[in-house]
């Protein structure tokens, strides 16, 4: 059943895993920034109605700066040179790639991915790794015979595409105590993929667990030291200490390692060009889609009549981004954005602005889904109200237009389970309760709105990919948001008098101290990835990869977004930069 999808998570933690209780923990997009300040208001009554205000600051992009964008201008004056380097990179790729120089074929493939190109070459990637496998992954074959470079890059971009490869290929790094040698730091290149591949394990995968553990310690004392061969190595030690590959968003990874892979050595020229010029013509497409965006979230005037809340649908756009930036997927990058920015402000309405009363009301109105309904609401809740529900009946309507798909009953339930679960944590707060990890993580991983992003971008339904798998990733990829959002953001909110949030539930919950808490939250994305990976490796279907890839974007959007605290909310100078080099800033 397709409505199956938006279901209650039940996550099934042993330690402590559990709610928020008296605030809302808000996602990415969700994140507040709450100050003391009060609004006295009146709204349907004639006694004052005290509201609080989070004080957002405006948004820095305005709708004529938008609608200025060259876009389809960038693709057609590059389209022609862009087909004609494509056609090179092809002959490149099928004359240097061989089996029988198994680890140069792997780093053109990583190098590949990491400069943002490999989408072009799907089906030459996809021969070059079965080549591979089938020559020296497959079975138990004298894999101690294998340079340690080979195998942990083979690991990774094997297990990145799906192949069963499995950790006793590591067995020869180990004594007999179970501890890695002390001469597998020898190799520096070999580490750092080791590490890199670590990230790639499943439950069970111990070898893996102690190997990432060893490796961060020499990694990082390598860096103290600087003992480190050449700079370029080293920026990529530093990178991969900060975050690890495979939880980097890869469009922001391109903007990166385009940068980084002009520094190296063995730089390819005609890769390099051909990744700059590719960024520039999908950049292009990506500043369409935000024109479009722009036209309707001026259109829905939310920004005018909804004050109190945030008004950030650049920022939402770069998660959209985030979640799919491949040029055929403008469809996609449209109805995230849109569902992104009213999760945003529906978050705000009942985070920051409604009264336990309105917001029971609201709720209310959602689960009937009629607008006959709203007559007895405040004219703010009407006008939110309104907006979303037009708008994800407009969406219903294209997709039974271009795909004879029915879909609104779906995205309505998850619609109305994400007020449920909102309504939920408005009493918590109302009321000061403060809730187990498991039921706060429970309920925030609802609130954090990934299941309607999924959902509403790719309009599922019960006759399409929806099942078990799917609703795991995202459910995973939900709990990695949540929790990225909550380190990144609670001790501030804590500070502004918000709720506590999964830090300081399991601190209450179990009496540790706050820096046990953290630890043992990122031990818990760690185990989130690991389900992740899991799921996405006993996948064969390539429709249902790409909605496991938008939903774990979004869980890795949260990590890039949260590092920092609340820059989503209010956008810091690094956050204003990488927003000016994924949207507007082309490479030359």
């Amino acid at each position: 059943m397709a409505s199956s999808i938006f279901y209650s998570l039940r996550l099934g933690f042993s330690a402590s895993p559990s709610h928020c209780t008296n605030n809302k923990n808000i996602p990415w997009f969700h994140q507040q920034s709450y100050s003391t300040r009060t609004v006295t208001t009146a709204i349907a009554t004639d006694a004052p109605v005290v509201r609080r205000s989070a004080n957002y600051p405006p948004s820095e992009w305005s709708y004529d700066f938008l609608q200025s964008l060259a876009g389809n201008h960038v693709v057609e004056k590059y389209k022609t040179t862009s087909t004609c380097l494509k056609e090179q990179v092809r002959t490149m790729i099928s004359i240097e790639t061989t089996v029988e120089k198994p680890l140069s074929t792997l780093e053109l493939v990583d190098d590949l991915q990491r400069l943002g190109i490999s989408y072009h070459f799907k089906n030459e990637i996809s021969n070059i790794l079965k080549k591979i496998y089938n020559c020296y992954f497959e079975a138990y074959k004298n894999w101690n015979n294998l340079d340690l470079n080979l195998k942990a890059l083979g690991f990774r971009l094997l297990r990145q595409h799906g192949y069963h490869i499995p950790q006793e290929i590591f067995e020869d790094i180990m004594d007999e105590k179970g501890h890695l040698k002390a001469n597998v730091g020898e190799d520096i290149v070999g580490t750092l993929n080791l590490y890199e591949a670590s990230f790639y394990a499943v439950h069970g995968d111990n070898i893996l667990d102690v190997a990432r553990e060893f490796i961060t310690k020499c990694l990082k004392e390598r860096l103290e030291k600087k003992n480190i061969v050449n700079k370029s190595t080293f920026m990529l030690i530093s990178h991969a200490l900060e975050l690890p590959l495979y939880w980097r968003i890869p469009r922001f990874e391109s903007i990166w390692f385009i940068e980084a892979y002009k520094g190296r050595r063995d730089m390819n020229s005609l890769l390099l060009d051909f990744a700059e010029l590719d960024y520039n013509v999908v950049q292009g497409i990506h500043q369409e889609d935000l024109k479009f965006s722009s036209w309707w979230w001026v259109g829905l005037q939310w920004d005018k009549k909804l004050v109190f809340a945030r008004d950030r649908m650049v920022e939402s756009f770069m998660w959209s981004v985030g979640a799919n930036h491949e040029p055929e997927y403008s469809a996609l990058r449209r109805n995230v954005t849109k569902n992104i920015t009213m999760v945003n402000v529906i978050d705000d309405v009942y985070d920051v602005y409604g009264t336990l009363e309105e917001l029971e009301q609201f709720t209310q109105v959602v689960r009937r889904w009629d607008v006959n309904a709203i007559e007895e609401l405040p004219d703010y809740m009407k006008i939110c109200f309104l907006g979303f529900y037009n708008t994800v009946n407009e969406m219903g309507y294209n997709t039974l237009i271009n795909k004879n798909s029915f879909v609104i009953p779906y995205v309505k339930k998850a619609w109305t389970e994400y007020c449920e679960a909102n309504l939920i944590e408005a009493r918590w707060f109302h009321s000061g309760y403060t809730p187990t990890l498991e039921e706060y993580l429970n309920n925030s991983c609802i609130t954090v709105a990934v299941p309607i992003i999924v959902s509403g971008a790719y309009f599922l339904d019960s006759n399409d990919f929806i099942g078990e798998a799917l609703q795991n990733v995202i459910r995973w990829s939900a709990m990695v948001l949540r929790l990225a959002d909550d380190l990144g953001t609670s001790s501030a909110e804590l500070e502004r008098g918000d709720v506590p949030k999964a830090v300081q539930c399991y601190m209450h919950e179990t009496g540790v101290s706050e820096e046990e808490a953290r630890a043992y939250i990122k031990k818990l994305i760690l185990i989130a990835y690991k389900n992740i990976t899991k799921e996405r490796m006993n996948c064969k279907s390539t429709d249902l990869q790409i909605f496991m890839e938008c939903a774990s974007n979004l869980g890795r959007m949260g990590q890039f977004t949260y590092e920092r605290g609340d820059i989503f909310g209010a956008p810091d100078d690094l956050y204003k930069s990488h927003q000016m080099s994924l949207l507007f800033e082309p490479k030359s």
